[in-house]
C-alpha cells in the first residue's frame, strides 16, 4: 500500500499545540433544492429509490460544483491503547491491539476481508499503540504518544497532545484525498476503547453515563461491574465539557485521529463513512469541535453496542444498516461503501425522464 512522503515522515513533525478549528465550508441548502428536481427528474417514479435519492442529493452537495465519485474508497483504521484497560476495562489486554494491527497489515482480518470484497484500500495507523512497531508496508506512522494515560486516575492526555492527534488525523485524511480518494472510510483498533467513547459520549451528546456503557468485545457480570466502576471513577474525576478538553481527559488517540479525519474529508469536500459506536463518537467530537463537519458524515450502521442510539440521536443521524454489528474495524462502514457509489451514480449515469421520452438516449 502507497504511503505519501507526508505520511511517512508524520512522526518527525511535532504540530503546533494550539488547535482551532479549521474553516469548513457548510453544505447550500440552495445546492440541495436544485439536487432534490435533478433526482426527482430521473427516469424512474420520484422518491421510488428512498434514502438513496437522500444519499445522492447529500453526496451532490458535498462535491457542488463539481460531480460526485465513488471509484476510490479508502479505509482509515486508526489504532491507538487506552491506559484505562489497567482498571479492567476489557477481557482482553493491550497486547491484542499489536496483535491485530499486524493482522490488519498481513490482509487477514475481517476489515481486510470485506474490503477486498469491495475494492477497497485499507491504511492502518500507528497514532497511540502502548509498542514499537516493526516499519511495515502499509502501515503509518502517525504515533503522539506511547497509548493514553489511566483516565480514571489522571487526565488520558495533555491538551497538546490531544491537539496533536487532531491535526495527525486531519493530514492523514487530507493526503489521501490529495492522492486520489474520492471516499473516507473510518475503522479503529484499541483494547478498552468502548470505555473511553462511553466517557466521551456522556459529556459530548450529552447523555446519561450508565446508558452508554455496553459490553464491549464481551464482558461477564464480573467484568462490567468492573468496567462501570472504572468509568464512574473516571467521570467523577473531571467536569470537563469542552470537546477538546473531554478528550484531553478521557482519550483516545484513535478517537482523536477518526475526528480528525472527519474534519480533513469535510475540509476537502469528500463523504466520509462513519463506523459504528466508536467511529460515531469521533464524528460527534468533531461536529462539536466544527459543527459545519457534520454535512460531510455518511452514517454506515446502527451498532449494536450499547450508547451507539444515544450518539446517532446527538448527531441527527439515520444510519443506511441495521446489521446488529458491533465488531469495529470499520467493517460497517466498508459494507455500506457500495450504498455510497451507487448512490453518486444516480446523479451522474441515470437519464432524465425528459430525455428517455425525447428518444434522447
Amino acid at each position: 500500500m502507497r504511503q505519501t512522503d507526508g505520511q511517512r515522515n508524520l512522526h518527525l513533525t511535532s504540530l503546533s499545540p494550539i488547535w482551532r478549528p479549521p474553516a469548513v465550508a457548510p453544505l447550500d441548502p440552495a445546492t440541495e433544492v436544485i439536487l432534490r428536481a435533478v433526482i426527482d427528474g430521473k427516469a424512474k417514479p420520484p422518491g421510488s429509490l428512498g434514502r438513496i435519492e437522500e444519499l445522492a442529493i447529500q453526496l451532490g452537495m458535498i462535491r457542488h460544483p463539481g460531480e460526485p465519485r465513488g471509484e476510490k474508497a479508502v479505509l482509515l483504521v486508526f489504532a491507538g491503547d487506552h491506559g484505562l484497560v489497567a482498571e479492567g476495562v476489557s477481557q482482553y489486554p493491550s497486547d491484542v491491539t499489536v496483535a491485530m494491527v499486524m493482522t490488519y497489515l498481513a490482509g487477514r482480518a475481517s476489515a481486510n476481508a470485506f474490503a477486498k470484497a469491495n475494492g477497497i484500500d485499507v491504511r492502518v495507523i500507528d497514532i497511540g499503540v502502548a509498542s514499537e512497531l516493526p516499519v511495515r508496508p502499509g502501515l503509518i506512522d502517525a504515533k503522539v504518544r506511547m497509548g493514553t494515560a489511566n483516565a480514571a486516575r489522571e487526565p488520558a492526555m495533555t491538551p497538546e497532545q490531544a491537539a496533536d492527534a487532531l491535526n495527525r488525523g486531519m493530514r492523514i485524511a487530507i493526503g489521501e484525498i490529495k492522492a486520489g480518494a474520492d471516499i473516507l472510510a473510518l475503522g479503529e483498533m484499541g483494547i478498552g476503547n468502548t470505555a473511553s467513547s462511553a466517557l466521551l459520549a456522556h459529556r459530548l451528546a450529552p447523555a446519561s453515563l450508565g446508558d452508554c456503557i455496553g459490553i464491549g468485545a464481551g464482558q461477564d457480570d464480573a467484568g462490567m461491574n468492573r468496567k462501570r466502576a472504572a468509568i464512574e471513577m473516571a467521570a467523577g474525576r473531571s467536569d470537563a465539557s469542552a470537546p477538546l478538553d473531554v478528550l484531553a481527559e478521557f482519550g483516545g488517540l484513535e478517537i482523536a485521529g477518526m475526528a480528525g479525519a472527519v474534519l480533513g474529508a469535510a475540509l476537502q469536500r469528500r463523504p466520509v463513512i462513519v463506523d459504528g459506536f466508536i467511529s460515531s463518537v469521533a464524528a460527534l467530537l468533531a461536529t462539536r469541535l466544527c459543527p459545519e463537519a457534520r454535512g460531510y458524515c455518511v452514517f454506515a450502521h446502527r451498532s449494536a453496542e450499547r450508547g451507539h442510539d444515544l450518539v446517532l440521536k446527538a448527531l441527527d443521524a439515520k444510519p443506511l444498516l441495521d446489521l446488529g454489528l458491533r465488531l469495529g474495524e470499520g467493517t460497517g462502514a466498508l459494507l455500506a461503501v457500495p450504498l455510497v457509489r451507487a448512490a453518486a451514480r444516480l446523479l451522474t449515469d441515470v437519464a432524465s425522464l425528459d430525455d428517455v421520452l425525447a428518444g434522447r438516449i
